[in-house]
């Protein structure tokens, strides 16, 4: 699933090529919206919401798109061939005269009311990397069942929105503490500053081609191009910090990677 700053370069590269244009084209190929035409409408934004992207339509309407595990939107130029799988995976097709906009196997797409936005993402905590963020209601939603574990506290959208399984293994590394340790077992401090730092690696990455939690303000360590995450996907590998192999195990349905040494707390 992808993370928040991914969701964010994608709305931002979907509103540099739509906003504020009229679409001469606008197919939906699902079967519900299948007969939905809003070309000749202009786009007045898009704006991500958590890991939701909002295209809002002249006419009081939004398309309501969620990438979940890989869905995706390309963007080409006006006659262009299109990259991003084959014809049948594609969901969306918008257009205007400079760009189309391609929408691949988007599992959530509908056209609703603006004014109903909130019927899709209504549920979301604040938005790591948005105008609602608030770190204090981040922290008191993140420790409202202390007996979860960490893990699936941060990937639990209404907590706070963003946080994928990536930076979910980052940021329990980087709290020294494993995915499933209690989040009410987190010390105060630690559970603070994981809530401000989950907020600073998102909005430094999302102008990096690549994603990097071993550079940024908080860490100062500079790495190979292989040595961009502390643990996730170093399996086997050696800790950056301490030497030791990287494990992984499941939680829930997804793989989690910590380091045994570095890491206190229940393992998987």
């Amino acid at each position: 699933m992808p993370e928040g700053d991914t969701v964010l370069q994608t709305a931002e590269r979907l509103r540099a090529a739509l906003a504020d244009r009229t679409l001469t084209r606008f197919d939906l190929r699902v079967p519900r919206f299948a007969t939905a035409d809003l070309t000749g409408r202009v786009v007045l934004d898009v704006v991500p919401r958590g890991k939701h992207i909002l295209i809002r339509v002249e006419g009081g309407l939004t398309l309501h798109s969620h990438l979940r595990m890989d869905g995706a939107w390309r963007v080409h130029a006006a006659g262009e061939r299109w990259r991003g799988g084959p014809a049948h995976q594609i969901r969306a097709v918008l257009a205007n005269e400079w760009h189309t906009a391609v929408g691949y196997r988007l599992p959530v797409l509908e056209l609703l009311r603006t004014r109903d936005e909130e019927q899709a993402v209504g549920h979301l905590g604040p938005d790591l990397l948005g105008p609602d963020w608030d770190p204090e209601r981040a922290l008191r939603n993140l420790l409202a069942d202390p007996g979860r574990p960490l893990g699936e506290a941060l990937l639990d959208q209404r907590n706070l929105a963003g946080i994928g399984n990536i930076y979910k293994a980052e940021l329990c590394f980087l709290a020294r503490v494993t995915p499933w340790l209690p989040a009410g077992e987190l010390p105060a401090p630690v559970a603070a500053r994981l809530v401000t730092t989950a907020g600073q690696l998102l909005e430094a990455n999302c102008a990096r081609p690549v994603r990097t939690t071993t550079t940024t303000r908080t860490v100062p360590h500079g790495r190979g191009p292989r040595e961009r995450l502390w643990v996730y996907g170093r399996a086997g590998r050696p800790c950056l910090r301490c030497g030791t192999p990287v494990r992984v195990a499941d939680q829930g349905t997804r793989p989690t990677y910590w380091c045994p040494r570095c890491q206190s707390g229940p393992t998987g």
